[in-house]
C-alpha cells in the first residue's frame, strides 16, 4: 500500500508545480482565467504578482510607444536645457516654449491631463483630450481680438482671473473620477485649460500676433500634454488609480490656494513714520540734529565754527550764507514782485 501512494503523492506534486507555471505563464501573458487563479495557490500568487509585474515593467520598456515618447522627451528636454544654458539671443520661437514653461499653474493642469491620458482606455480617448485642447486654442490665436473684446463685454470679463484656478481644479478632478466618467470629463478639462492658455499666449504679444510665438507656445503644450502620458500609457493598471487620486488631491489643493490669494487684498502702504518726540530728559531735549524733520542746517554751524541761531526766522548774523538766489522761478517762490 505504502508502494502505492508514493507514486500519487509525487504525480500529485508534479500536477501542482505544472499548475503553478501555467497559472505564472497566464499573468506574465496578461490573461488571467479563472482555472489559472484557482491552480495558483495563496503562497505562489505573491511571487506570482511580483514576478508578472517585473515582466510588465520590462516589457512596457521594450514597446515602440514607450521608445517614441520617451525620445520626444528627451528631444524636448535637450532642446529647453539648451536655450536656457547657452548664452544667446532669444527668437521669439524659443520664447514660445519658454513662455509655456513658466506658467506653472498650467503647467500643473496639463500634467493631471497627462495622468488622464496614461489611464485612458482607448486610443480615442487620448485623440480626443488631444483635439479638444487644440480645438479650443486654435480659433483664439485666430481672432483673438474680437474673441477677447466680446468676453471682457460679457459677465465673465469680471472673473476672468479665475480660469487658471478652475482649469487646475477641473483637472485634479479628473483623475477622481471613474473611467466611465472620465473619458468625457478629460476633453471639458482640456478645453477649458486651452482656452486659459490662449488667453495667456494672446495677452503676451500685446495684439501682434507673432505667429512664431504662438506656434512654439502651442507646441510646448502639446508636448507638456501629451508625452508624459504617452510614455505612462504601457505601464496603465489598477495600480495607477491611487497613485492618479493622490495627484488629483494636490491640484484640488493647489487651486484653492491659488484662488484664495487672488482675493486676499494687498496690504495698504503703511504711512510714513512721524518725526521723535522730544524727551526733556535726554540731552539737547531730545532731539536729534539728524532726525527729518529738521531742517538742513549751516555747514559752519555742524563744523562748530559758529553757533545755530534760536530760530531760523531771525536775521542771519554775519557771516552767514547768503540766501539762494530764486530768480523766476516761480515753483521755487521766485518772480514775484514785493509790491501789494
Amino acid at each position: 500500500m505504502k508502494k502505492q501512494k508514493l507514486p500519487r503523492r509525487k504525480t500529485a506534486r508534479i500536477a501542482a508545480k505544472s499548475g503553478q507555471a501555467k497559472a505564472v505563464r497566464s499573468i506574465v501573458s496578461g490573461e488571467t482565467p479563472a482555472a489559472a487563479k484557482r491552480e495558483l495557490p495563496a503562497v505562489v500568487s505573491t511571487d506570482g504578482k511580483g514576478q508578472a509585474a517585473a515582466e510588465r515593467f520590462h516589457a512596457g520598456l521594450r514597446t515602440r510607444g514607450f521608445r517614441l515618447a520617451f525620445l520626444a522627451f528627451l528631444t524636448g528636454a535637450f532642446i529647453v536645457a539648451a536655450s536656457l544654458l547657452i548664452p544667446h539671443e532669444f527668437a521669439f520661437f524659443e520664447l514660445g516654449y519658454l513662455f509655456t514653461l513658466s506658467i506653472y499653474d498650467l503647467v500643473l493642469a496639463m500634467l493631471g491631463l497627462s495622468i488622464a491620458i496614461g489611464l485612458a482606455e482607448r486610443r480615442s480617448e487620448v485623440v480626443s483630450i488631444l483635439l479638444a485642447f487644440i480645438a479650443s486654442i486654435a480659433p483664439m490665436l485666430l481672432f483673438f481680438d474680437p474673441i477677447f473684446h466680446a468676453i471682457l463685454q460679457s459677465p465673465l470679463g469680471h472673473e476672468l482671473f479665475l480660469i487658471a484656478p478652475v482649469a487646475v481644479m477641473l483637472s485634479g478632478l479628473v483623475l477622481w473620477l471613474p473611467a466611465s466618467l472620465r473619458r468625457f470629463a478629460a476633453p471639458v478639462s482640456a478645453s477649458i485649460v486651452g482656452f486659459s492658455l490662449s488667453l495667456f499666449i494672446g495677452l503676451d504679444d500685446f495684439g501682434i500676433g507673432i505667429k512664431e510665438f504662438a506656434f512654439s507656445a502651442v507646441l510646448g503644450a502639446v508636448w507638456i500634454l501629451a508625452v508624459p502620458g504617452l510614455m505612462l500609457r504601457p505601464f496603465r493598471g489598477a495600480w495607477l488609480t491611487i497613485p492618479a487620486r493622490i495627484i488629483g488631491s494636490w491640484l484640488m489643493v493647489i487651486a484653492v490656494i491659488v484662488t484664495v490669494s487672488l482675493y486676499v487684498p494687498f496690504s495698504p502702504d503703511a504711512p510714513p513714520l512721524a518725526p521723535p518726540l522730544a524727551d526733556p530728559t535726554e540731552p539737547d531735549g531730545g532731539t536729534s540734529l539728524d532726525a527729518p524733520a529738521l531742517p538742513p542746517l549751516d555747514p559752519a554751524v555742524e563744523e562748530g565754527l559758529m553757533e545755530a541761531p534760536e530760530s531760523f526766522d531771525d536775521a542771519r548774523p554775519d557771516g552767514g550764507i547768503p540766501a539762494p538766489d530764486l530768480g523766476g522761478n516761480p515753483l521755487l517762490g521766485g518772480g514775484r514782485s514785493g509790491e501789494p
